[in-house]
């Protein structure tokens, strides 16, 4: 049985999927929407979500700590505090949404977009 299991490993060891969280992270808050896998979106989601909470508190320790779990990515850091948070900070959560795209081409898996909701 599979009680108090946690999202998804992604197919990967612990280090890689965390790597792979940061790098989807960073490029979903650079450029505030990309398309991926669902099972990889489904993934990120909580991860960023996190994030914006953390940042919308405006302090320098909400900063070191979206720092330390984005791996040191300050430009990251700075985008969420200057730019994302201000636009979220009356919304209680839900910052990002995903939509299904099916399969595009001959992939195997179905796609996704992930972005920030308006």
């Amino acid at each position: 049985m599979r009680h108090h299991t946690r999202g998804s490993k992604l197919g990967r060891k612990t280090g890689q999927r965390t790597a792979l969280l940061r790098s989807l992270a960073r490029s979903l808050v650079i450029h505030e929407g990309i398309v991926t896998t669902y099972a990889k979106a489904k993934a990120l989601r909580p991860f960023v979500e996190r994030l914006v909470t953390v940042s919308k508190m405006g302090t320098l320790a909400s900063r070191r700590t979206i720092a330390t779990r984005m791996g040191g990515a300050y430009d990251v850091v700075k985008k969420l505090h200057e730019t994302i948070a201000p636009r979220y900070m009356k919304r209680a959560g839900g910052y990002t949404r995903v939509i299904r795209l099916g399969k595009i081409g001959k992939q195997a898996t179905e796609s996704a977009r992930i972005e920030f909701v308006q």
